[in-house]
């Protein structure tokens, strides 16, 4: 059985944090698919590669001189170099890139550069084949994955090599063309690789041992997570708990294959499993995450108005504008719609004139001031008076709550509050059920 390894920017950021891979990759003779993130943060002041190269591209877009920038970019690829005594031409690569870029080539492509450099080195490290993500993550021309060509590309190029290092974040429209996935895509790229070779596990390592249960800048030393469902990372990834990219559950989930994020720096604590189902049946609550600044549409309609009629007018004010939902909330005469403040920021007073406009549509009204907090458990539906023992934490600790949401599967529940509550909402929570 094969073991996929991904290792994220932090753990691929200098020369000892490759060493430390390396380890890492020796101790099991399984791991023989690796895929690397860009080279993140040496220390605090640091820059992440990613985030120089899409500098770097708009320089190139607008004619500005970049000769500062790419020979910070290059040094730090050069300085691992140097200091493994690798025999990669890092120098002439980066040229090459900026032939390219300067000829058309595209953010895409540049952005990308971070972890195609970054695999090269990595693959000279280990002794271990490189294999371009353009050539085996398949994207077709409306931007979605083709995971059943990309599975046979790396299935045939695995069987080919036997040892491999990808690059993550991107592959490649069938012209060759680079497609980012979204930020953080390098998690979806090893799990690509393990649906394709029906992995015995994926292992995701980065900085921390394991997923918390809370955020650690909130809750100090938050408890790890042992075990989480496909389903509940997906809950508290949506919610903002940015261990795991959140569409990195959907390759491996029909194959059940298991995802385990780990510690580069601290290798032998324990981490946290991601699978379908787990027996631990010992919490009710496995995490609790949330987010800030969120908006609260509330329209009312005429009471002659067909409500369904005058919700789908509505929606597509919000489809037309681009505006995601997060959740929609009804009674009789008049229904609420939750949406991220960020995603409205450019066009708010559209929207809301749009809204007005709507047949059937007497009132328009506004809250900005909104944080929703998750508290998401496979286990609650299993004990009856949760959600009342929930909502009691928020009244005993003086905390308003504005909005509630909890679905029929009862995995989480939903509860809005001021901003201003927000990191006292979640203090409160986990002190009480954690």
């Amino acid at each position: 059985m094969i073991t996929v390894v991904k290792f994220g920017g932090s753990s691929v950021a200098s020369s000892g944090q490759f060493a430390k891979v390396k380890n890492i990759i020796e101790k099991d003779q399984k791991r023989k698919i690796v895929v690397v993130s860009a080279p993140g943060k040496r220390r605090k002041e640091d820059n992440k590669i990613t985030d120089m190269l899409y500098l770097l591209s708009s320089h190139v877009k607008y004619g500005i001189n970049a000769d500062h920038l790419i020979n910070e970019i290059v040094e730090r690829y050069e300085e691992i170099k140097r200091e493994l005594n690798l025999g990669v031409d890092v120098k002439r690569e980066f040229e090459i890139i900026m032939e390219n870029a300067k000829n058309g080539a595209g953010e895409e492509y540049v952005v990308s550069r971070g972890e195609y450099l970054c695999a090269k080195l990595m693959s000279a490290y280990l002794g271990y084949s490189f294999v371009d993500a353009a050539e085996v993550v398949k994207f077709n021309y409306d931007g979605t994955l083709n995971e059943e060509l990309t599975a046979e590309a790396v299935k045939s190029k695995f069987e080919e090599l036997g040892a491999i290092v990808v690059p993550g974040f991107y592959g490649a429209y069938p012209s060759g063309e680079i497609k980012l996935f979204s930020r953080g895509g390098s998690d979806v790229t090893g799990s690509l690789m393990a649906m394709a070779v029906n992995a015995e596990k994926y292992e995701n390592w980065t900085d921390v041992s394991g997923m918390l249960v809370a955020d650690p800048r909130i809750v100090e030393n938050p408890a790890r997570i042992e075990e989480v469902t496909y389903e509940e990372l997906r809950e508290l990834s949506y919610m903002g708990a940015s261990v795991l990219h959140e569409e990195s559950v959907f390759p491996v989930r029909e194959l059940n294959i298991p995802i385990y994020v780990l510690n580069t720096n601290k290798p032998d604590e324990a981490g946290t499993k991601i699978c379908r189902s787990s027996d631990i049946n010992d919490k009710f609550v496995t995490g609790i995450a949330g987010k800030k600044n969120f908006k609260a549409i509330t329209i009312t309609k005429v009471v002659s108005a067909d409500k369904l009629v005058v919700i789908s007018d509505v929606l597509s004010v919000f489809k037309k504008f681009g505006v995601k939902i997060e959740h929609i909330h009804t009674s009789v005469d008049s229904f609420t719609i939750l949406v991220n403040g960020k995603d409205m920021e450019k066009n708010v007073f559209d929207v809301l004139s749009d809204i007005k406009s709507v047949k059937g549509v007497i009132a328009v009204d506004v809250d900005n001031d909104l944080a929703l907090v998750a508290v998401v458990g496979r286990n609650m539906r299993l004990k009856p008076g949760i959600s009342a023992r929930i909502f009691s934490i928020f009244g005993k600790n003086n905390i308003n709550i504005k909005t509630i949401a909890q679905g029929t599967k009862e995995i989480n529940i939903i509860v809005g509050v001021q901003n201003a509550d927000f990191e006292k909402a979640i203090r409160a929570v986990y002190n009480e059920v954690i």
